[in-house]
């Protein structure tokens, strides 16, 4: 056998070292950074915020006080304050109509609120509990999806929205769905399929996802994302861990065919490696991604500016991907951010807002 000479060697290890290097993401020095907004002092992490513009904006925490925004997060106005409620989600359609997901009672201390949904339509600062047959069965809300879609009325063609609302955290595996605006809802059953239901998107009418665990006992479950193509009458899984401990905690969709999700592990006995999933063909199947390998990290919210750039939070800060989620590196926007929003801005680019312990915003062009 012809021997390769030594050069020859060193060349192609050269060739091989700039190829990887040529293929690592882009991370610029001078990319722009996350800025800290002020908020008030809360003792755990915000779980929910909402925008409807570039500068108008709510979000809210687990002690029932929602706050308001009309400078694009810069200061905060306390506009409801409801102890006993625990604001877990938020969805605003407009700077008057919207919705808020309460977790509910028998799982967080001091929680004495057991509506699981409230409509607002003087943009926050009254409440009405939404009402629907059986929504007793409803112990809480975790994630509230808002689907904007056009219908013709009358000869019109007018734009009304689906919302959707799905929780909870404990069990059990319920969803609130109204197709007119909120005029009318149905409770839609999913204990069948999943323990509890941590978040929920559709893309149509029809098809839609939810982040779920197998059993309401997170100690025995699996993570699980199921989905629908029947606006809910019935849901097959998609994915699942496979494995104790775990929940599929948050998603996100940056486009139609690419979503992310977390994956949150509580088997410390298992190891410290953990992952994100990732699909590529419309949610019809996942694929595991590593994200760190640490003791003491638990993921919560993800985000996507596009299909390659995106973040995680975890409860030891944040990572950022340059190139679809196949590697990682650290960023500082705070602890336990459990929900990122995408804002377009009047004057062109995005705003993204980070929120968990404290919340953050990265303006990007």
């Amino acid at each position: 056998m012809q021997k390769i000479s030594r050069r020859l060697m060193l060349a192609g290890s050269l060739a091989g070292g700039l190829a990887a290097t040529m293929a690592r993401p882009s991370f610029a020095a001078d990319a722009p950074v996350w800025k800290k907004l002020p908020t008030v002092p809360y003792k755990g992490k915000q779980d929910d915020i909402s925008f409807v513009n570039a500068m108008t904006g709510w979000y809210g925490n687990g002690e029932g006080k929602l706050y308001r925004t009309i400078d694009a997060g810069e200061s905060w106005t306390k506009i409801w304050d409801q102890p006993g409620t625990f604001i877990r989600a938020l969805g605003f359609l407009d700077d008057k109509v919207g919705y808020l997901g309460n977790v509910g009672t028998d799982y967080y201390p001091g929680v004495t609120d057991k509506n699981p949904l409230y409509k607002t339509i003087d943009g926050g600062v009254t409440w009405a509990a939404i009402t629907a047959p059986g929504i007793e069965k409803v112990a809480g809300i975790c994630g509230i999806d808002i689907l904007p879609v056009k219908r013709i009325y009358q000869g019109e063609m007018r734009t009304s929205h689906i919302v959707t609302a799905a929780g909870r955290v404990g069990g059990n595996a319920m969803m609130l769905r109204s197709e007119d605006d909120g005029n009318s809802w149905k409770v839609i059953d999913l204990t069948a399929y999943a323990g509890m239901i941590l978040d929920v998107e559709f893309h149509d009418a029809k098809t839609g996802f939810v982040c779920a665990s197998g059993l309401s006992d997170t100690g025995e479950g699996d993570a699980l994302i199921l989905m629908t193509n029947d606006a809910g009458k019935s849901w097959k899984p998609v994915w699942r861990s496979n494995r104790k401990m775990e929940n599929a905690w948050k998603m996100n969709w940056p486009s139609r065919k690419v979503g992310y999700a977390t994956v949150q592990s509580y088997d410390e006995a298992a190891g410290n490696k953990r992952v994100i999933v990732k699909t590529m063909d419309g949610g019809k199947s996942w694929k595991e991604l590593p994200l760190v390998d640490e003791a003491g990290i638990r993921e919560f919210g993800i985000g996507f500016t596009d299909e390659k750039r995106g973040w995680v939070g975890t409860t030891k800060g944040g990572f950022e991907t340059a190139d679809g989620g196949k590697s990682w590196k650290r960023i500082e926007f705070g602890k336990a951010v459990n929900k990122i929003r995408l804002i377009p801005k009047s004057g062109g680019g995005k705003a993204v807002y980070a929120i968990g312990v404290d919340l953050h915003r990265l303006d990007l062009a």
